[in-house]
C-alpha cells in the first residue's frame, strides 16, 4: 500500500506543476519516511551524494559544454552543406541531407534539441523554398536531431551509465551501429516516400563539381576531427569519457574562438551559464531519482515486478515488448532523463532476470527516448523545431513525424529481437 501512496504523492506533485527534481525528491523522502522514520533524512542525503559522487559525471557537463560551443560556431550549417552537396544525385536529397546533417552534429553535440535547432534553421526554410512539402520538411529534421541521443558522444548514455553501473566507453561504442542503422533506415524512408510521391520533393536541378564538393569539408574538418580525436581515446583506452570530454571541450573552445572566431565575451559567459543551467537540472534531476529509487529499492518493488512479471510464464520477448511499449508511453509524459533514472532501477533487475545483458538494455533504452522526444505532449524536439521554424505550427510538427515515429518504432524492434547486433561492435573492442 505505502509503494502506492508514494507513487500517488509523485503524480500529484508533477500535475500541480513541482519541478521534477523536486517531486521525485519529496515522493522519495515521503516513502523513506513512512518506511524508516525519522532515519529518513540521514538516508535521502546519502542517496542523493552518494549518486552524484560519481566520476563518470564529469562527463556530463563538460560534453554539454562542448556541443555548446560548437553550437555558436557556424558547423550545423555546414555540415548541411556538406551533405546537399555531396548527396545532391538522390531525389529528396535537402532532407536526406538534413538527416545525414543531424547525425554528424549529434556527433559534436550529444544533445538532440541542439542538433534540431541548429539543422533545422537551415534545411526546413531551404527545403519549403525549393518546393518540397511542409510534413516532409518537418518530419525529416525534427526526427533525425534526436540521432544526437544515441550517436556518442551521448548524454542519456552517460545518465544510464551513472545510474546502472555499465561502461560508458561500452555505451558509446554500442550506440554507433544502432545509430547508423536509425539513420538508414529514415534516409531509405524519405527516399522510398519521395519515388512514390515526387511531388513532395522536387528533383534538384543543381550540379556540384568534385572540387565543390570536396571544398565544402572545409568547414567542417575540425569539429570531425575533433570528433575522432575524443571518440578515439575513449576507444583506444588512452582516456577514461570524462577525460576525453575536457579534451572535447577544450577543442570546440578553441575551434569557436581560433578557427571561426564566433566566440565573443558575452557569448562566452552565456554559454557557461547555460551549460551551468543545464548540468545543473540534469544532475538534481538524477541526485533526487536516486532518493526515489533507493525507497523502491527498500520495499522491494523492483524484486516483485521482476517475481510477478516471470511468474505469468510469459515467454520474454512479450515481456520486453511489454516493457518497451510502457516506455514509449512514459515518453510521451516525462522527460527523457527523469524517465532514465526512475525506471532504469526498477527495469533492469527485470532485464537481468531475463538473461539480457543490461548494456544492451541501455542502448535499446535510447532508441526507444527517441521517440520519446519526437512524441506530444513532452517531446522537446517538437517545440526546439517550432522555435527556429515559426513559420510552422506545432500541430503540423507533430503530424509530420507521426511517420518517421513508425520507422524509429521498427528500427527499435530489430534491436529488441535481435540483441546481438547491437552487441557486435562492443563485443570486438
Amino acid at each position: 500500500m505505502d509503494p502506492i501512496i508514494v507513487l500517488v504523492v509523485l503524480v500529484v506533485l508533477i500535475t500541480i506543476g513541482f519541478p521534477i527534481f523536486l517531486a521525485l525528491g519529496l515522493s522519495g523522502l515521503v516513502g523513506l519516511y513512512m518506511a524508516r522514520g525519522s532515519l529518513a533524512f540521514f538516508f535521502a542525503p546519502s542517496s542523493l551524494f552518494g549518486q552524484l559522487n560519481a566520476f563518470e559525471l564529469i562527463a556530463l557537463p563538460l560534453f554539454i559544454l562542448m556541443g555548446n560551443f560548437l553550437g555558436a560556431t557556424p558547423v550545423g550549417s555546414s555540415l548541411f552543406t556538406a551533405a546537399v552537396r555531396w548527396l545532391n544525385w538522390l531525389r529528396g536529397s535537402l532532407a536526406i541531407s538534413s538527416v545525414g546533417a543531424s547525425a554528424m552534429f549529434g556527433a559534436v553535440s550529444g544533445v538532440s534539441l541542439a542538433g534540431v535547432a541548429a539543422v533545422g534553421s537551415i534545411a526546413v526554410p531551404q527545403m519549403l523554398a525549393r518546393g518540397y512539402s511542409r510534413s516532409l520538411a518537418a518530419g525529416a529534421v525534427v526526427s533525425a536531431g534526436a540521432l544526437a541521443m544515441l550517436i556518442p558522444p551521448s548524454v542519456p548514455f552517460i545518465i544510464y551509465g551513472a545510474v546502472s553501473s555499465v561502461s560508458v566507453a561500452d555505451l558509446f561504442i554500442g550506440g554507433i551501429v544502432p545509430g547508423i542503422v536509425l539513420a538508414l533506415a529514415l534516409s531509405l524512408f524519405i527516399y522510398i516516400r519521395v519515388r512514390l510521391n515526387p511531388a513532395e520533393a522536387p528533383a534538384s536541378e543543381e550540379r556540384f563539381t568534385w572540387k565543390q564538393r570536396f571544398q565544402s569539408l572545409a568547414n567542417i574538418w575540425h569539429a570531425a576531427l575533433l570528433v575522432v580525436a575524443v571518440l578515439g581515446s575513449i576507444y583506444s583506452g588512452l582516456a577514461t569519457p570524462s577525460e576525453a570530454a575536457g579534451i572535447g571541450a577544450a577543442g570546440a573552445f578553441l575551434i569557436a574562438t581560433v578557427v571561426f572566431r564566433s566566440l565573443s565575451w558575452k557569448k562566452f559567459l552565456s554559454i557557461l551559464a547555460t551549460t551551468a543551467r543545464i548540468s545543473g537540472a540534469i544532475l538534481l534531476i538524477i541526485g533526487c531519482a536516486k532518493i526515489f529509487g533507493d525507497y523502491l529499492n527498500m520495499v522491494r518493488v523492483p524484486q516483485l515486478l521482476t517475481e510477478a512479471l516471470t511468474a505469468t510464464g510469459l515467454p520474454a520477448w512479450a515481456i520486453l515488448v511489454a516493457v518497451m511499449l510502457l516506455l514509449i508511453l512514459l515518453g510521451m509524459i516525462v522527460d527523457a532523463v527523469s524517465l532514465i533514472v526512475v525506471t532504469t532501477p526498477v527495469l533492469l533487475p527485470l532485464i537481468t532476470a531475463l538473461g539480457y545483458d543490461p548494456l544492451w538494455f541501455g542502448i535499446v533504452m535510447v532508441l526507444n527516448l527517441e521517440i520519446a522526444v519526437v512524441t506530444p505532449p513532452v517531446g522537446l524536439n517538437l517545440y526546439a523545431l517550432r522555435g527556429v521554424c515559426p513559420e510552422l505550427s506545432v500541430e503540423e510538427i507533430i503530424r509530420s513525424a507521426l511517420p518517421f515515429v513508425a520507422v524509429q518504432f521498427l528500427v527499435l524492434m530489430l534491436f529488441v529481437f535481435f540483441p546481438g547486433i547491437s552487441l557486435w561492435l562492443p563485443g570486438l573492442m
